[in-house]
């Protein structure tokens, strides 16, 4: 009977954002221009830093980085999302979810860590101006996003493969919109305990770590500020710093509100809209600091 229930699953069920269909026309062209704007914008500031000289400093180096971990987990996520807006059967394959859940998770992983590096870019420029071209060279640069995005392939690989080598049960609806870590365990016949812990710790690091980084950043930046005697020079200071630290709320508080609630019945509804704020507002603050930033 055992070996009857360890079911040989080809293929997921994503429950998706509603269960209304008068509301799949709606989302649809909502999450489709979310999408087509994140695609353009991220592409744009992608090629424009390439190709014009005058953009090869620091502040765009990380930039171009955010642009591309942020197309990059949209487009893990969104095509697949609006083509579900489309079909009655919300399905996605074995391979493909697991596929769906290694790059999400990469690519959400290293746009933490490079807001960490921007907190730290910004701290550099804010406190010590002399010296920003000196500490912030080419070699730091390239290390700081370098360390992130090997953290985040072996964290995400290793997820991954946990889950997938372990036994899933005949049931294999999710309960999100995505192949989410935390949506694919319930599923899983085996003992959970090691997964559970792994994407604890490996999630715990994560956020405590880069948040450390951040808010240790910005509380040398206040002070920096609080001893300027300019009141402009702490406007255009305060100004620099505003459309990152609105980024780094959302995501931290998002990320805290979605992996560290105490889970309930209701919890993946929750999730869900969290989730859905969380695509939202985050492209939309990403791209209000990439405009920020280009025009500072």
């Amino acid at each position: 009977m055992e070996q009857q229930n360890l079911t040989v699953l080809k293929e997921f069920i994503l429950m998706g954002i509603t269960d209304h269909p008068e509301l799949q026309a709606p989302f649809f062209g909502m999450f489709l221009v979310i999408y087509v704007v994140s695609v353009v914008g991220n592409l744009g500031l992608i090629i424009l830093t390439k190709v014009d000289s005058r953009l090869q400093t620091p502040m765009y180096f990380f930039l171009t980085h955010l642009a591309f971990t942020d197309l990059g987990y949209s487009t893990a996520v969104g095509p697949k999302m609006l083509l579900n807006f489309l079909v009655d059967q919300h399905t996605i394959s074995y391979n493909w979810c697991a596929t769906q859940l290694t790059f999400f998770n990469m690519f959400i992983t290293s746009e933490i860590f490079l807001l960490s590096a921007m907190a730290y870019d910004r701290y550099v420029a804010i406190c010590n101006p002399l010296l920003y071209t000196v500490i912030m060279s080419q070699r730091l640069c390239q290390l700081l996003v370098t360390i992130p995005y090997l953290f985040s392939v072996i964290f995400s690989l290793v997820i991954t493969i946990k889950i997938f080598v372990l036994s899933f049960c005949g049931y294999n609806v999710i309960r999100h919109f995505y192949c989410d870590s935390l949506s694919l365990v319930p599923l899983l016949c085996s003992d959970t305990h090691e997964i559970k812990l792994l994407i604890l710790i490996f999630s715990a690091f994560t956020l405590v770590s880069s948040l450390l980084i951040v808010l240790g950043s910005y509380m040398l930046i206040l002070a920096a500020i609080l001893r300027m005697h300019s009141a402009e020079g702490r406007h255009k200071a305060f100004s620099t710093c505003g459309s990152h630290l609105t980024v780094v709320v959302l995501y931290y508080g998002t990320l805290f509100f979605i992996y560290v609630q105490p889970k309930s019945k209701n919890s993946s509804d929750t999730d869900k809209m969290a989730s859905i704020l969380y695509f939202g507002d985050t492209h939309a603050e990403s791209h209000d600091l990439q405009f920020e930033e280009q025009n500072g």
